[in-house]
């Protein structure tokens, strides 16, 4: 066995810097003139969200770590406060970037377009009239300008939230500071007119479509707030707080209840970033930096919009299908497709597992799988583990309609998916009311394995059918997020999953499974020993071979045994979307390893690992990426794929994203990534454009 390798900066990343690299290709996104106009802005508005939770959830793990005075170091060589500053440096850049795309490229290519995001002094009269009448009729009654002065206290400023910093005077010219906010409940956009016109070609014509932002109106307004008074100055802010829930599991009797208090107190965080434009004085920000509590390095200067999640709302209400993707109609694989009208999707499953690939084939089999499980008299009972189902989710109603029809129903849904966790309440007591044995996982334990089991009396007896995933049970997300679904009657899985929800709501303490490798219980050591049999190979002068695609690779113990297998001679090629702490490239390290990171109309969100092994060739897929957190802290599950025609498909597929030269980008040994072109003389090769050709499926 090769010696372990010892992991210093040059060859293991830092985590939060690899995440903000990922930040940087999906501004490449909002830079490329071959996506669709609305596309792009779509991207942008997707990186703002993702620099929101990156700042609520990470940058506010870190600061917390300085302020305990934490001082260990991870092989990345940073201390939590070098960490800060560095995070700190390449957010600045990025969102500079991200404003230079928004102002140079984008607002031009809108406005020719017929999108016109304007300032509010620029609209027409008629413009005007209507912004003002929508101030006055809707959004002034529920303004509330908050003074600060020794009568009242500096006002509470909430998560995510848009203010005014507002600089009176009153009659006797003595300054006063106010803080409005900006209903967060009304749209950040206002319409302010749409009218069509016609070109020069007879047949066509142009919409268009004007809007202002919200704060801008409300700023023009302010005068209406504040009768006899002079408003002096007017200044934008945005508040990120810790948003990281932390739960006292062991303590709380009630984790319902525990985690309702938990989403309140949210709210309250300490403010980890503030964002402010340019044109805001030194003495305002003084002012508000004091009285959030926060510190000058937690001010960025970046701009406006302040949220550029908020230019989702563009992209979601103009009607232009021309500056869109076209759309896609996701297939039903041939089993399904040819199968008899009639026939229930029990059967089709006995004649074989069903693979699914998500968008590309329609998530309603999964639906169609749990309502036929509701309504069918011969099912006795169905289980189900709930990450993310969203708001209106006909998983879940389906589930409500078989605990009503009889069904015995248990249910483990995650309170703790980041995010989600008021919805997954809502479910959670929508499920308990109709009589679902409703349970919300394993202390210190986050459940994220995606499994659903239908128990069926039969003739020959009782037999168990399984959705197996490696995505979420979101109807909603399955049409962008692209991940695989299995649906089979194996009787060893039946019997997998039947010890799995035992773990899950009991007290088993079962450490194997037949077909299943589940953390915390086996799935590391058996990952593990699945590389290290693939360095065995290597070893004895046999050809080696280790594909592993995921969304995240950053647990030092894997990254180590896979440098220890690029050292014994496996070829290995990691797709790997966004987290990689891993370097590729380094002499001596890593020469053997190439990592690329896909990005494109869809989120690429499957994890498969593909082990050669020696001819034999093993392709096991499922929930858990490669970081500490999922091999360690959360429930997960990965399973075999074992039908020949699936395991060829899926072999296939990663071929070609190692192969794609449109999408995909490369990672270099500094870290950083460079877009991949097609080499002279052959053609583009885009991964989610072959996959959405109905001739490359299975």
């Amino acid at each position: 066995m090769v010696e372990a390798i010892p992991l210093t900066p040059e060859v293991y990343l830092n985590r939060e810097l690899s995440l903000l690299e990922f930040q940087r290709r999906v501004l490449e996104e909002v830079e490329n003139p071959t996506h669709p106009l609305l596309e792009r802005l779509k991207f942008l508005s997707i990186f703002g969200s993702n620099m929101d939770e990156f700042f609520m959830v990470r940058v506010s793990g870190i600061r917390e770590q300085v302020e305990l005075q934490v001082l260990d170091v991870m092989p990345d060589g940073l201390t939590p406060k070098e960490q800060l500053i560095a995070i700190r440096k390449k957010s600045l850049e990025l969102y500079r970037l991200a404003q230079r795309l928004y102002r140079k490229e984008l607002l031009p290519a809108l406005n020719e377009n017929g999108i016109h995001i304007m300032d509010y002094y620029k609209l027409t009269d008629a413009q005007r009239k209507r912004a003002d009448a929508y101030f006055f009729n809707i959004v002034f009654p529920v303004l509330t300008p908050l003074a600060f002065d020794p009568g009242h206290p500096f006002p509470h400023i909430s998560n995510l939230s848009t203010n005014l910093a507002v600089v009176i005077h009153d009659k006797k010219g003595r300054e006063k500071f106010a803080r409005v906010k900006v209903p967060s409940l009304l749209p950040p956009l206002l319409s302010v007119g749409r009218h069509t016109v016609k070109v020069s070609q007879p047949t066509k014509s142009i919409k268009h479509y004007y809007y202002i932002w919200l704060d801008q109106l409300i700023a023009a307004q302010l005068s209406q707030l504040f009768p006899g008074l002079e408003v002096v100055e007017v200044h934008p802010f945005r508040v990120i707080r810790d948003a990281d829930i932390e739960i006292q599991e062991l303590e709380a009797d009630d984790l319902l209840e525990t985690m309702k208090e938990n989403l309140l107190s949210r709210k309250f965080g300490s403010v980890v970033m503030m964002a402010i434009d340019s044109e805001m004085p030194k003495n305002i920000r003084d002012l508000l930096v004091q009285n959030l509590e926060c510190k000058l390095t937690d001010v960025y200067t970046i701009g406006q919009p302040l949220s550029l999640s908020s230019l989702k709302q563009v992209y979601d209400e103009v009607d232009a299908p021309e500056l869109k993707f076209a759309p896609y109609k996701p297939h039903l694989p041939k089993r399904l497709l040819h199968a008899h009208q009639n026939a229930l999707i029990f059967e089709r499953i006995r004649e074989g597992n069903i693979l699914l690939h998500h968008p590309y084939d329609s998530f309603v089999p999964v639906i169609e799988f749990l309502q036929t499980a509701a309504r069918d008299p011969h099912v006795l009972a169905i289980k189900q583990t709930l990450y993310r189902v969203g708001k209106n989710s006909p998983v879940v109603e389906a589930l409500i309609e078989a605990a009503q029809n009889g069904k015995q129903v248990a249910v483990l849904v995650e309170l703790k998916a980041r995010f989600d966790e008021e919805s997954n309440i809502e479910w959670a007591q929508r499920l308990e009311q109709v009589g679902a044995h409703v349970v919300y996982g394993l202390i210190g334990l986050k459940t994220h394995c995606k499994v659903a089991m239908v128990i069926r009396q039969e003739r020959e007896g009782i037999r168990r059918y399984l959705h197996l995933a490696t995505g979420n049970y979101n109807a909603i997300t399955a049409q962008v997020y692209e991940d695989i679904g299995l649906l089979t009657c194996d009787e060893q899985m039946g019997i997998d999953a039947t010890d799995l929800f035992n773990y899950l709501t009991g007290y088993s303490t079962k450490q194997e499974y037949l077909k299943f490798l589940v953390s915390p219980v086996n799935l590391r050591q058996k990952i593990e020993e699945l590389i290290k049999r693939e360095i065995q190979h290597a070893q004895n002068g046999k050809k080696a071979q280790l594909i592993f695609k995921m969304n995240s690779l950053a647990d030092p113990h894997i990254v180590q045994l896979l440098y220890e297998a690029s050292q014994a001679g496996v070829q290995i090629d990691l797709i790997v979307r966004g987290i990689c702490t891993l370097v590729p490239g380094v002499k001596g390290y890593s020469e053997k390893i190439r990592v690329v990171s896909i990005l494109g109309r869809f989120l690429e969100h499957s994890r498969i690992y593909f082990f050669r092994n020696n001819g034999k060739e093993e392709i096991y897929i499922g929930s858990a990426d490669l970081m500490t957190r999922n091999l360690d802290h959360r429930v997960e599950v990965i399973f075999p794929i074992e039908d020949p025609l699936h395991h060829a498909y899926l072999k296939k597929i990663l071929e070609i994203y190692i192969e794609d030269n449109s999408c995909a980008r490369q990672m270099r040994d500094d870290g950083s990534y460079i877009s991949l072109k097609p080499p002279d003389g052959k053609g583009c090769l885009n991964v989610q454009e072959w996959l959405m050709d109905p001739a490359n499926r299975k």
